[in-house]
Order: structure tokens, then sequence, then C-alpha cells
């Protein structure tokens, strides 16, 4: 799995991890059943003519097999409800709000922070970027001009539909981590889709002011 940069991305991850644990210990005990039903209930050489015995029913297996998937699922139920009410919350006060605005086939970023606005657009020659501070808590506000798009950054661990006449919205809270890290488009929107690609780029507090001064009020 890709390292996370955001505080959700471990929200996620350990979501993530959990439900393969349960899966793997699912399936221990359901393929030694497998086994252990192959290895004591096979026809023995000695009678191969003869069948195991035939049990109509078994209540206590059968109230077993029931009762313990309801108490599986419940519990899946239970930590998916939590962590998705986590990650999908928005405070409504951010430290910067992106405008993420989807198009066949590239992204306009309107970034917005104190008082002061940078719109960056790109195409799928020219892939755009998204600069962004660390340590901070980001709001997206996602809308298509066209067609499905689907915001994804595999760093976030986390991607969302931007959907024509809908306003999905959600929000970051990003690590100490300054790098460049990969976006894409994570919905078939078209032909160019496979080149509707771009770059976040987490960047420490001194120069993202720089950068919002020097490039505020213009259009990349």
């Amino acid at each position: 799995m890709p390292e996370g940069v955001t505080k959700e991305a471990g929200i996620i991850q350990n979501l993530w991890n959990g439900a393969w644990i349960a899966a793997l210990g699912v399936g221990i005990v359901v393929w030694g059943l497998i086994f252990w039903a192959c290895l004591f209930h096979r026809r023995r050489k000695n009678s191969p003519d003869a069948l195991p015995p035939q049990v109509r029913y078994n209540l206590p297996i059968e109230i077993l097999y029931t009762t313990v998937p309801i108490i599986m699922v419940a519990v899946f139920f239970f930590f998916t409800a939590r962590d998705q009410t986590a990650i999908g919350a928005v405070s409504g006060r951010p430290d910067v709000k992106v405008l993420v605005e989807g198009y066949q086939w590239s992204w306009r970023f309107t970034s917005t922070y104190g008082g002061k606005t940078v719109q960056v657009a790109g195409t799928p020659a020219q892939r755009p970027e998204l600069v962004l501070p660390v340590g901070k808590k980001i709001e997206f506000a996602l809308e298509s001009r066209d067609v499905a798009h689907s915001f994804w950054v595999p760093a976030f661990l986390y991607k969302m539909d931007v959907l024509p006449g809908v306003h999905n919205r959600f929000e970051v809270t990003t690590l100490d981590k300054p790098s460049t890290y990969v976006g894409r488009c994570a919905e078939l929107c078209g032909v160019d889709h496979s080149r509707m690609l771009f770059t976040v780029k987490l960047v420490p507090q001194a120069e993202y002011d720089r950068y919002v001064n020097s490039q505020a009020g213009s259009a990349q």
C-alpha cells in the first residue's frame, strides 16, 4: 500500500488492515473445516460402497452458522460506519478551500486561502499542479462540467466521484510530508481518460505563502 500523507489515510489503512486480518481468519477456519470434512468423512477402503452417516439436521450447528455470520457482519458494519463517518466529516472551517472542476480531459483547481485565490487549469498534454501546505486542513469541493469523473490521489488512500449536477465535498488534514504526489481520474470518462492526470505538491507553510502571494488573482 502507498504511504498515506493525510490523517484520514491512517483511518482508511487501519480499516483495510482489519478487514484483511478478519478475512484471513475466516479463510483459515473455512479451509480447515473443508479439509477436516474431506479427511474424516471420506469413504473408507474397507467399505468402499458405504456412505458416511447421513444427518438430517443438527440444530446447534445451524444456530452456530447463522449466529456467527450475523455477529461478524454487525462488527464489520460498526467499524465501517464509524470510520466512514470520520472520513466523510466536513468541519466547514478549513485552512484552504479547493474547488476541483473535472472536464474532458483535465482539471481546474481554484484554491482560496487567506482571502486570496489561485487558479490552475490543465490539458491532457500539460497536467496541472495543485500546491497545498503541509499540516493544514484542506476542503475539496468537486464539480463536473460534462461527464462523470473521479478525483483520486493514491497517497490520500481515498477517492471521490466528480459528477455533473452533484456537489460532493470531503476534507483532509495533510501530514508534514512535503513532496509531489500523483493524481488521476479514476472513472472512465472518454477517449483521453488515461491522460487526465495531475499532481499535488505539499510544501512547507512559508513556501506556500510565497506561492499564493505570487500567483493570487492569476490563472495558470
